[in-house]
């Protein structure tokens, strides 16, 4: 029963990821393997470019307790914090060596927090108790992300010079977006996805999206929004009068910057992942038409994750559409939404300063 559900899960996505307006080209080869991270501030963590060796490794050991803490193998999690604690103890000073002068007084108070949670979640660790354990490990991550934000340094690579006119995310920005079913927050990726974020935050901050319906609402795959009324699907630069296109733009660990206007089939790059990738419901996608890969303008899907259907690391949208980033806070809200559904405002709360108009 099972193994049928499962066929019949993936037989319609594949029918519906070759009919939706998002349009993906069919598959040609096989799709990109791998376990993928599944949890969104992970994800934000890992894509940041930084290098901090000793900060990512005592953040990669504490994220890998899920297979343990799963397993209720608490001594091998009792051991996982214990070196993560002498980790932090021995590499204490090479650790604060990476921060510039004026950010030592800073870096040395988040270590000293971090030194505290890990000493909580390593009494709950010993008491075998779960939650306290999620819930200690989540605010020792956050920490670590703060300070890894703190060493990401200049932006890391240019824009393409044919893309001056656009503006840009040289940065990260936080976007509260209040639907009729409730509010929704998302942090947004110019990192890794400049123009697209820059794209997704300058219509913010123009109130573009407000009041605008969602227009496709597929259980398990995508709710789509930002077609505006009229004519046009997209934004109309109100300067040129024509419509703002946007390419696309996907970024590949391991690349000093993205590629613009290619898929990983153009590439033949056919097992590639992307920094961003379509892992973990309320992933922002930029749209754009099944004819050209570099007419998306203001069209964007929240990504429904669901396990049979779209598997981490295994689904179609990677590699053929930009993800921009990642809904933190009320994801639960995407799961009520539909076309009778709209977004009621969006603004930004964090990170505006990082929006440039153009190059």
């Amino acid at each position: 029963m099972a193994s049928a559900r499962v066929l019949a899960v993936v037989a319609w996505a594949l029918a519906l990821c070759l009919s939706l307006p998002l349009s993906p080209r069919p598959a040609s080869a096989a799709l990109p393997q791998g376990n993928a991270v599944k949890d969104p501030a992970a994800i934000l963590r890992n894509a940041l470019p930084v290098d901090a060796p000793r900060l990512q490794e005592l953040q990669h050991r504490l994220e890998d307790t899920s297979t343990d803490l799963r397993a209720k193998r608490w001594s091998a999690l009792n051991s996982t914090v214990q070196r993560s604690q002498s980790l932090l103890s021995s590499r204490r000073s090479e650790i604060l060596a990476r921060f510039a002068p004026e950010d030592t007084q800073r870096a040395t108070a988040l270590l000293d927090r971090l030194e505290t949670e890990l000493q909580t979640l390593a009494a709950s660790a010993q008491a075998q108790d779960r939650d306290a354990f999620l819930a200690s490990r989540r605010e020792a991550l956050a920490t670590i992300g703060t300070a890894e934000a703190m060493l990401v340094g200049p932006f890391p690579f240019a824009i393409p010079s044919e893309f001056d006119a656009l503006p840009r995310l040289l940065g990260r920005a936080t976007v509260e977006i209040e639907t009729s079913k409730g509010p929704v927050t998302a942090v947004v990726d110019g990192y890794n996805a400049p123009l697209t974020a820059g794209a997704f935050v300058d219509l913010v901050q123009k109130r573009f999206y407000d009041g605008l319906p969602f227009t496709r609402a597929e259980d398990f795959y995508v709710l789509q929004t930002g077609d505006p009324e009229g004519p046009a699907d997209g934004y109309v630069d109100p300067a040129t009068k024509e419509l703002r296109r946007v390419p696309l733009e996907i970024m590949v660990p391991g690349e000093a910057a993205p590629f613009y206007n290619q898929t990983f089939e153009d590439l033949g790059r056919y097992k590639a992942a992307a920094v961003l990738p379509f892992a973990t419901v309320g992933t922002l996608g930029w749209a754009h038409s099944d004819k050209q890969l570099d007419d998306g303008s203001s069209q964007f899907f929240f990504f429904l994750y669901e396990a049979e259907l779209t598997p981490a690391g295994l689904n179609l949208v990677d590699g053929r559409y930009a993800a921009f980033g990642y809904v933190v806070d009320g994801a639960e809200v995407l799961e009520e939404l539909g076309v009778d559904d709209r977004i009621l405002r969006a603004r930004v709360v964090e990170g505006a300063e990082n929006l440039q108009p153009h190059a």
